[in-house]
């Protein structure tokens, strides 16, 4: 049905409702003119009540008693509406309708507005109520205008370019209000937010100056108001933009928007301001589309506000645009008008967005709910809100977030003395800025920042309380955020503070930053108090200048972290677990309390540099026509000099132990250039120290340097101020760690130019909390940096500042210095002090040679110090090896080689018993005939025969021996064995010379060595002599039986004449063959006894012992044999040989005294008559030559004294390796060789022990060099000592000799090795108190 109403047509509506109490019937009369109570009876229309908005009295509609006088007709689809269908089931409108009066459309079935209908009341403030039960759709290019547009349908849907427009078409705004702008300023209207205005007043800020008011904050969460009309700039005319209207929209289950939704102000063009947005209320459960719902401002001189827009839907989707913001402005483009407010009731959020639109108009927020709390607030696009009530609390359960250049101001800039709160979850800002005028209370869990900056303006005024910032789980600033405050602030949290990087800074002018778990300076940042750049009327802390005493807060420190003026602490850190510094913490006064570890990484700094006072105790002093002097503290300031006037500097003050003054500056308040000494850094205090402080930056309290000539006010003065003294560095920590290149300073400034002299150095104390002594000390600093307390540079003559100090707490004994260490190694202490002059050396008569003092942790207290052997291998407590310690058991090392002496004695008589227990005499085996066939069975000792020399058993050889051939050349592998090539005169008869030459050529050919054979005993004899020697010794042996393999079984003896070798062999064979082997073995035996060096003397038993035994027998057989040399070698060598003569005299056997051989050459000269008969012919024949092509002479009593005997370098070594031994004392000979024996190998035992015990290297040194030189000795001792067998038994001791020979050699090593690790030892220890045998101890050991 429809209601139409003329202009001026009035109704009577007359409501009856039964009263359901009184039972009597009540009657109210309603104008429908009237738009508030309009309102009413068609919103509470859509559920069926009407209601008269008073008595609460309400009627049924579709109830028969009620009703309104001329619903009598019904209205149909196709007659009123021009449509086709019905309003109960499908009514499709395909024809543009404009009514004149308000308009109410109800039905049970659907309504159609086709493509390209427009249905509309284009009049300001016209109603279309459309109420079905079905759907409502409006098709592409379809519209629905009106100045009100309620809708309530099951389903929405509006397609493509359709919409419900009420733009520009709002009705009067509500009572009371100040939306609509006077004047002719153009400005915009004001709805959700104020309107622009272009022209700024005398007097105002841009941001004090608006259009139209904002107004209806209390309905925004049902927003049904009109919008504003925009101002004009003529008063010919209204030519700002309309209002925006009004849009109800309920839905029973989905609103599609494809189209649009508006409810936007008016456009005003150049010569009027935009109308503001108006309201929407949209009601559904699922909300969606692409299209737009819009309560914009509209565009003029000067842009209009945003509206209201309310919207309930438990599904909506993000593809949906919603528009509240201001209308752009031409008269000045960077000022649109405010935004408006969006508010999900589902949600229950607000959100002020002016869709990146430039703003200098705010938003108003007033009164913020409390029961039930709104959930979230986002302003955001540009928006800029303002809470301008004094002592507001703007409070949300969850997010405050502001966004894309979002702007909330607290307070109002010309009157900034009150206090503000602002309580949420979280806090987060992005590219946005949070603006207080006066003080902000904020309490949330999180604050997140993001390139966005807030600044508190305390107004210079004392009374107005301090800001505090509580953030209980996160404060994070990110890409240059700031937080500024020109007042008192404090930031509270029980989590992180973290300031990310380069930009994001937190300034204060009194600064407190407490209870955090963890605090996090990034590179870059910045933490300040007090502002450098401070205004005039900026709350500036006072320092305390004049006073020489430490505050007592500094020392001993409030508990409850709270921000007192009173207190000197310009910037705190309270009750904070960690703090990292990568960027920079400033403060003239900076205090760390009740902080468990301070990190300042690589290029962090801490600095109250130049943040002091300008004057203070120490002043440098300025004389007229003169430079300043310096500043004094910790060291006292440099004088001025100018002219011949010189001023002096500060003094010092303070105290070195406990520093906690500010440092002093120079100049004057009637000098320019003026210097400020250095702040004050305490960390830590007397109750809560420090657990630890690692610097791997900066942390600095230098004075300020000048570089500027002042002048006073007569202009007298040209001189540079003097420098600023540092400041104090008090720090009460348990450890320290100073990384490379950190630095820890407290340096005086320079002095200015033209004569300024330098500030004096500052104070720096480190106060150690219980310091730990004994097994639980630990170092409690490890310094790699600097610390530098040097005084300032005076310029132009003025004179340099003093340095300051850096001091310690007391050390506990056994540890010195300023950061209590140890005292040196070999050092005690035991006082309490940390000089170290206090550090005693310990008695150097406890120590052993080998000892070497040791480290003890928390130091040595007592003179008693404790050492440890230089090696593991060295005994406690005397540092002795093995061996030494052996020695020591038996009284020392001169006592225990007697006792080692007689020991090797004992042994070995045990040992020479049991060999012959074992072995027997010394008795020779081999082919000897029975005694009864000997005829001079005692006349010569019975040793080796012929036979068994030349290991031949055949006695039919020895008998056809007619002439013996010896080699030439001691038969080595330079010079091998040869034989002449001339037959000797004896044998020229029974040879053919040239087969003999061929023989020879043979025989030569064989005895000659390969190259090889020689350069492989070179090697050897380099590496190890003995294994050369036994190398050629087994080459000889092969050697020789090649040659007599060659003799006996390959040639041919084509070379003898057999006639006259018959004969020969027939007169040999007249000797009989026993008599001949007694021959040979007695001369053997003697033979044995001959050596070099000594022929002359060993010669004469054998030549006494031929003459008086051998020949006398003989020469019954016409035999005789004389001792001769022959075959002389180019290398000084000759061989002794026999010379088988036929005799036909017959001398009877005699006997001479003194047969032992010992015997002078005077004496037998006295015996010669004795020795031959026939003495002339014997001293005839002795006088001859040896003939016949072989050279040589016979040896007798006569030539012996001419015999030449060769000797050279290796002489004595000559006689080892022959290894002669004497006839008759080989028992004796047995029991010295059984003592060298056990000698050499105790003292191997003994030396491999000893060098042991030095080290391994030095063992291999001596085991290795020469291999297995100091082993072998022994086992071939003891084989040569114990063999049955003659010959083996000599070869072996020869083989021991070589190897005594090598151990010789290596002791030798050993003993210089021994020396040369003494000596390195000794001068590496320094001088040690010996003990008086340990030297010679250490010598024989290595003996």
């Amino acid at each position: 049905m429809a209601i139409l109403h003329g202009e001026y047509f009035l109704e009577l509506i007359i409501i009856f409702i039964l009263g359901l109490t009184s039972g009597s019937p009540l009657i109210k009369v309603f104008n429908l003119e009237d738009m508030e109570l309009k309102e009413s009876v068609i919103l509470n229309g859509f559920s069926g009540i009407l209601d008269d908005g008073q008595t609460g009295s309400k009627c049924d509609i579709g109830n028969s008693s009620c009703g309104f006088h001329d619903m009598k007709k019904l209205v149909l689809c196709e007659e009123e509406l021009k449509g086709i269908g019905s309003l109960n089931t499908t009514c499709q409108l395909n024809t543009s309708l404009q009514f004149d009066n308000d308009v109410l459309i109800t039905g049970e079935g659907n309504l159609e507005i086709l493509s390209h209908v427009s249905v509309g009341c284009p009049f300001a403030g016209c109603l279309i109520s459309i109420n079905i039960s079905g759907d409502l759709l409006l098709a592409e290019y379809a519209s629905l205008l009106a100045g009100t547009l309620i809708v309530r349908a099951g389903n929405l849907f509006l397609q493509n370019n359709s919409f419900l427009k009420t733009t520009a078409l709002g009705g009067a705004p509500p009572p009371q209000t100040s939306g609509t702008p006077l004047g002719v300023d153009g400005a915009g209207g004001g709805h959700g937010g104020r309107g622009a205005c272009c022209i700024k007043s005398d007097g105002k800020d841009p941001e004090d100056t608006w259009g139209g008011d904002a107004y209806a904050w209390s309905t925004l969460t049902k927003p049904w108001s009109h919008g504003s009309r925009g101002g004009t700039t003529s008063r010919e005319g209204e030519f700002g933009g309309g209002g925006g209207g009004r849009v109800k929209i309920i839905a029973r289950s989905i609103l599609n928007v494809n189209g649009s939704i508006s409810a936007d102000g008016g456009d005003g063009g150049l010569k009027g301001g935009g109308g503001s947005g108006g309201s929407i209320i949209i009601r559904v459960p699922k909300l969606k589309g692409t299209g737009t719902v819009s309560a914009r401002g509209g565009k003029g001189w000067a842009g209009g506000g945003g509206g209201r827009i309310a919207i309930s839907s438990y599904s909506r989707e993000e593809s949906l645009n919603i528009f509240v913001h201001g209308g752009e402005s031409h008269g000045c483009t960077s000022n649109a008008g405010a935004a408006g407010t969006i508010f999900d009731s589902v949600l229950q959020s607000l959100i002020v967005s002016n869709n990146n639109l430039s703003t200098l108009t705010d938003t108003i927020l007033l009164d913020f709910p409390t029961h039930p709390l709104w959930t979230n607030v986002f302003v955001k696009s540009c928006a800029k809100a303002v809470v301008p009530l004094f002592w507001s609390r703007v409070q949300v359960r969850g997010q405050f977030s502001l966004l894309y250049g979002g702007t909330l101001s607290f307070g109002l800039s010309h009157y900034p003395f009150s206090e503000f709160e602002l309580m949420a979850e979280e806090l987060l800002m992005s590219d946005s800025m949070i603006k207080v005028y006066g003080a902000l209370r904020m309490s949330v869990k999180m604050l997140l920042m993001w390139n966005s900056e807030m600044q508190i303006d305390g107004g210079g005024d004392a009374m107005v309380g301090t800001s505090l910032l509580e953030a209980s789980n996160l404060v994070v600033l990110r890409e240059k955020s700031s937080i500024y405050s020109n007042a008192n602030l404090g930031v509270h949290g029980q989590g992180l503070l973290k300031l990310s990087g380069s930009g994001d800074t937190i300034k204060a002018q009194r600064l407190i930053l407490s209870l955090f778990y963890n605090i996090n300076v990034g590179p870059g940042s910045v933490l300040q108090a007090p502002l450098e750049d401070a205004a005039k009327g900026d709350l500036a802390p006072r320092l305390n200048c004049e006073s020489p005493s430490c505050p007592e807060e500094l020392i001993h420190p409030p508990e409850d972290c709270s921000v007192n003026t009173s207190l000197s602490f310009t910037l705190q850190i309270c009750r904070v677990e960690d703090i990292t510094v990568d960027g920079l913490i400033q403060g003239s006064v900076i205090h760390v309390h009740r902080a468990r570890t301070v990190a300042v990484n690589a290029g962090g700094l801490i600095t109250a540099s130049r943040l002091g006072c300008k004057g203070g105790v120490g002043k440098g002093h300025v004389e007229n026509a003169g430079a300043g002097g310096g500043g004094g503290h910790g060291g006292q300031g440099g004088d001025g000099y100018l002219n011949g006037v010189s001023s002096r500097g500060g003094e010092v003050y303070g105290i070195a132990d406990l520093p906690c003054e500010l440092g002093s500056g120079s100049g004057n308040s009637t000098s320019e250039g003026t210097t400020a000494g250095g702040g004050i850094i305490v960390m830590g205090s007397m109750e809560h120290s420090l657990s630890s402080l690692n610097i791997f930056g900066y942390v600095r309290v230098d004075g300020e340097s000048n570089h500027q000539a002042a002048g006073n006010q007569s202009a007298t003065n040209m001189g540079g101020s003097g420098g600023g003294s540092g400041g104090s560095l008090l720090l009460f920590l348990h450890s320290l760690t100073l990384g490379n290149n950190s630095l820890v300073s407290s340096a005086g400034g320079h002095g200015g130019h033209v004569g300024g002299g330098g500030g004096g150095g500052g104070r720096i104390h480190f106060d150690w909390s219980n310091i730990p002594t004994g097994d639980e000390y630990a170092p409690l600093a490890n310094v790699k940096g600097t610390i530098y307390t040097r005084g300032g540079m005076g310029s132009d003559g003025g004179h340099d500042g003093k340095d300051g100090t850096v001091t310690g707490k007391e050390c506990p004994e056994g540890l010195y210095g300023i950061f209590c260490e140890e005292c040196p190694i070999g050092t005690y202490k035991d006082t309490n002090g940390s000089d170290i002059s206090l550090c005693q050396p310990c008695p150097p008569e406890e120590i052993p040679h080998r000892g070497t003092y040791i480290s003890v942790r928390g130091g040595v207290t007592q003179p008693s110090c404790p050492y440890v052997c230089l090696s593991e291998k060295y005994h406690m407590p005397y540092c002795y090896t093995p061996l030494e310690e052996l020695m020591h058991t038996f009284g020392g090392p001169w006592l225990f080689g007697l006792l080692l002496s007689g020991l090797l004695v004992l042994l070995a008589l045990v040992l020479s018993v049991a060999r012959m227990k074992i072995i027997g005499t010394d008795e020779f085996s081999g082919p000897v005939p029975p005694p009864h066939e000997s005829q001079i069975d005692h006349s010569f000792p019975f040793l080796e025969s012929l036979n068994e020399v030349m290991e031949s058993t055949r006695t039919e050889e020895s008998e056809t021996h007619v002439h013996r051939m010896y080699f030439m050349g001691p038969n080595t592998f330079g010079e091998p064995w040869h034989l002449p090539h001339s037959p000797p005169h004896r044998i020229d008869s029974i040879v053919y010379e040239d087969a003999f030459n061929r023989f020879v050529d043979e025989i030569n050919s064989l005895a000659a060595y390969q190259w090889w054979e020689g350069s492989v005993h070179s090697i050897l004899a380099v590496l190890a002599y003995p294994f050369a020697w036994s190398w050629q010794q087994w080459r000889r042996r092969k050697k020789v039986q090649q040659l007599r393999d060659f003799v006996r079984s390959e040639y041919d003896h084509a070379c003898l004449r057999s006639c006259r070798s018959r004969a020969l062999y027939e007169g040999l064979k007249s000797v009989p063959a026993t008599m001949w082997y007694r021959f040979i073995a007695g001369l053997n035996a003697y033979l044995r006894t001959v050596h070099r060096g000594c022929l002359r003397i060993t010669l004469l038993p054998v030549i006494n012992w031929l003459g008086t035994h051998a020949n006398p027998w003989l020469s019954l057989h016409g035999i005789r044999v004389d001792l001769a040399w022959f075959q002389a070698t180019t290398s000084g060598y000759y061989q002794l040989g026999l010379i088988v003569n036929e005799t036909n005299e017959v001398a009877q056997p005699t006997s001479l005294p003194n047969m032992g051989g010992t015997m002078t050459i005077e004496e037998l000269s006295n015996h010669q008559t004795v020795q031959w008969q026939g003495g002339q012919q014997y001293t005839a024949w002795s006088r001859r030559r040896i003939g016949g092509g072989i050279g040589g002479g016979i040896i007798n009593l006569y030539t012996l004294p001419s015999l030449e005997d060769r000797k050279d370098f290796s002489f004595p070594i000559y006689l080892i390796l022959r290894n002669a031994r004497p006839v008759g004392h080989e028992d004796l000979v047995g029991l010295i060789i059984s003592i060298l024996l056990l000698g050499d190998f105790s003292l191997v035992l003994l030396t491999l022990l000893q060098f042991y015990s030095i080290s391994l290297a030095a063992f291999l040194l001596v085991l290795f060099v020469l291999p297995l030189a100091l082993l072998s000795p022994f086992p071939a001792g003891i084989n040569a000592l114990f063999s049955h067998v003659p010959r083996r038994s000599a070869g072996l001791a020869r083989v021991y000799a070589l190897w005594n020979v090598t151990s010789l050699a290596n002791v030798v090593t050993a003993l210089i090795y021994g020396c040369y690790y003494y000596q390195i030892q000794s001068s590496s220890r320094g001088p040690q108190n010996l003990h008086a045998w340990n030297f010679s101890t250490y010598v024989a050991t290595s003996l």
